[in-house]
Parts: structure tokens; sequence; C-alpha cells
């Protein structure tokens, strides 16, 4: 399944990606699970398998939220390709380097990012993001895929020195509508082969139709199990929390000249089977 949360008549929705369009999850769905964080917490994804309207809407006309519109938890993973540690020079980490994001810094699919007003340092990272799908604590890295809900792009948008001012990260990570999150969730049955096809995955970032960033999901130091296990060793883990995994190198802080975002540029992530997410970058 690929399910997406979008905008509909002024108020927040969430439903299927299907046949070149959405498919609303019905009145009564939505009644008793009013969003997917909660969908994902009270029951599974399967309620949406009968659970949508017959009526699709064109995907042209959505408006787009990020996948899970308020997660409880954004946890983001720093420097976990190898090519992106030699090109901003740093050491290979022993553990997952972690930050967070407030879920009011993103956006959804083809909504405007943001460049701020008070930097020029505006940077783009394609990410592979990972949604929680029950409970975890404590989680093997043997049974971690157990607790994966899905898969989706992600765009870690950084402003590099506010990122810089102190060895903290959260500053530079957290500007309002600077990162994204979509255009859907799509489920371990959608990837070619499984899980096990997880690794094969290409991650290609573009900036205005020049490919910046390449990579595969196999390319990161610590592996999506690895992220679950780490994680849930020191947090509680929900439904609807998002791990970003990472991404590689080509970032715009790297290239000589920089390549910061600029307003009219245009980002787009692409990860394959688990969709392409697309946003205009605009002035503050």
């Amino acid at each position: 399944m690929r399910i997406a949360s979008v905008e509909l008549d002024g108020r927040s929705s969430y439903g299927l990606l299907q046949d070149g369009g959405f498919a609303e999850a019905t009145p009564l769905l939505r009644e008793r699970y009013p969003n997917l964080a909660l969908l994902l917490a009270e029951t599974d994804l399967n309620a949406l398998s009968d659970g949508v309207s017959d009526e699709i809407v064109p995907e042209e006309g959505l408006r787009f939220l990020p996948v899970v519109p308020s997660p409880g938890k954004i946890l983001c993973v720093g420097v976990n390709y190898r090519p992106h540690v030699e090109e901003m020079g740093r050491d290979i980490p022993s553990h997952p380097v972690v930050f967070v994001r407030f879920a009011d810094s993103l956006v959804g699919h083809e909504r405007p990012l943001l460049k701020p007003r008070i930097s020029e340092q505006y940077d783009f990272e394609g990410e592979l993001a990972v949604v929680i799908g029950k409970p975890a604590r404590y989680v093997s890295r043997e049974n971690a895929f157990d607790y994966v809900a899905g898969f989706c792009p992600f765009l870690d948008g950084s402003v590099r020195d506010w990122q810089r001012h102190t060895m903290q990260f959260t500053p530079g990570k957290n500007f309002p509508d600077s990162g994204a999150l979509g255009p859907a969730l799509v489920t371990p049955d959608e990837i070619p082969g499984g899980f096990d096809g997880l690794a094969d995955i290409g991650l290609t970032t573009t900036v205005s139709g020049e490919t910046m960033q390449q990579g595969r999901i196999s390319d990161l130091i610590f592996d999506v199990p690895q992220l679950i296990e780490y994680c849930s060793s020191f947090t509680r883990l929900l439904p609807g929390d998002i791990i970003a995994t990472g991404t590689p190198g080509g970032v715009g802080a790297a290239r000589k000249p920089p390549r910061w975002l600029a307003a009219g540029d245009v980002v787009e992530v692409d990860l394959g089977p688990f969709g392409c997410l697309r946003n205009p970058v605009v002035d503050e």
C-alpha cells in the first residue's frame, strides 16, 4: 500500500494513492482513527485495504501533508554514509549520531520549502525515512523489521551556519518548513524482494534537474535494524515515530563552490519503489 496524508476541503485526511489518484479513508474509519498515527497506534494498516472511498481524487489536485502530520518523535541520523563522512571531514562514528527535528519543520510533497531569511547556507540532504508501526523498546536488530510500518523519502533541509554555531545540530535542523516528508508511506510488501530487497534500493537527490547525490541503502554505516535497535534502547518508539537514516555524499556544503538552495530551485529525492519527493524552494 501507498498511504498519504492530505488536506481536502480544508480538513486533514488520509487514504491510499492508487491509479494516479487518491482514495480517501471512509468517514467511519476517519471518525474512529482521525489521523494516520492513531490508526497505527490502535489497529494496523490493513484497515485501509477495504476502508477507502470508491471515488478517486486526481493526484494533481491534492495538497499533501507530511505522511505522518504530527509524529511524536523525528529522530535523524547524521554522517551515516561513508562518502558523506569523508566530505564533511568527520571520523567514522562508533555509534549512530542522532539529533531531533520538530514536526513543524516539515512540509509535504510538492509544498514549498522556506529558505530562511537569516542565512544563505540552506542545504539539501536526501534520505530514507522509516515509520514505526508499533511500540518498540529494547528491540533487537534481528526483530527490528517487525516494528516497521513502512518507508518514504525524506529531505533533511539543513541551515549549515546555524548547525555549526555549537556542537549541537538542533538550530540548523529545525527552521520552519525547511524539510519534507512524503509523498506516501510505502508498506514493505511494495519492496521488490521485501525487506531483503531494501539494501538494493538507490537514492538520488536532484536540484533543479542536476543530480547532486547518489547512493544505495546498502551504503549505510548503521543499517535500518541497527538504528531501530539503538534508538529503541534510549527512548520508547511509538507508532508514527520517524527515523531518518542519513544522507549520501554530494551535499551542497561540500561542493566547491558550495551549492546552496535558493528561491526557484526544485529539490527531488527519488527512492525508486518508495516514490519521489518533490519540493520547490521559496524565500521566507
